[in-house]
């Protein structure tokens, strides 16, 4: 589905990405790795928000390097940033809405794609009209998550869902992602190593800009490296 070759990208003459080479089919990846390593930088570039120097990104036999954001979406990928970057002063329903409403391949099933969302989180059918800017963090993190999958994309992206919550949201969150595998290909951003290897099928190393390390969440979390570096063991 998703194929990024030798890739390099980064911000004025500072390379942060150096030849990154991934790829994810029908499944829900994680992607590790320490602050400062390029885990942002590798999703703004597939999002065109970031300027690729050289490489290739191919999404369903689409070359994306080069397209605008909004033409990335359409294709059908969707991201839920770090910030969430919701309306906050407009309602729950509003918010999930507006995710179907520029996306042609979602907006003629939007009906559909909305009983989805609030299948997968409840809260948001019992807050339906509420104003997006009064709910906890973790409720406005599943709205952010709702609305992105009102695209219907083929790929979303999670940039650090976790960010910021109390664990026990966090737990939560996960759980959700762990049901997203089964109807939408997932990648998946984390600091918090241990509760995304419980819900990701396979997990990608970038440290220094270079994949370093790749395998099953099973075979990373008995990798020596990753479990010195990020489980604490």
């Amino acid at each position: 589905m998703l194929t990024v070759n030798k890739l390099e990208a980064g911000y004025g003459r500072m390379p942060v990405l150096r030849g990154v080479s991934m790829s994810i089919g029908d499944e829900s990846v994680g992607l590790f790795g320490p602050n400062g390593a390029g885990k942002t930088t590798l999703i703004g570039a597939i999002m065109g928000l970031v300027k690729v120097r050289a490489g290739s990104i191919i999404f369903d036999g689409i070359e994306l390097v080069g397209m605008k954001t909004h033409e990335i979406a359409r294709a059908g990928i969707a991201l839920v940033p770090q910030e969430r970057e919701l309306f906050p002063g407009m309602s729950v329903a509003d918010n999930l809405e507006l995710g179907a409403a520029y996306v042609p391949r979602a907006a003629s099933d939007s009906g559909r794609l909305l009983e989805q969302v609030l299948a997968l989180f409840p809260v948001l059918g019992e807050r339906y009209r509420q104003l997006a800017g009064t709910m906890s963090g973790g409720q406005q993190r599943q709205v952010a998550i709702g609305r992105a999958l009102m695209a219907n994309p083929k790929l979303l992206i999670l940039d650090e869902p976790s960010l910021g919550l109390q664990p026990s949201i966090v737990a939560e969150v996960f759980e959700r992602l762990s049901e997203l595998k089964t109807s939408v290909a997932v990648l998946v951003t984390e600091q918090n190593v241990r509760e995304s290897l419980r819900a990701v099928d396979r997990g990608l190393v970038l440290e220094n800009g270079s994949i370093v390390i790749e395998g099953s969440a099973a075979e990373l979390a008995k990798n020596p490296h990753v479990e010195r570096s990020y489980l604490g063991l």
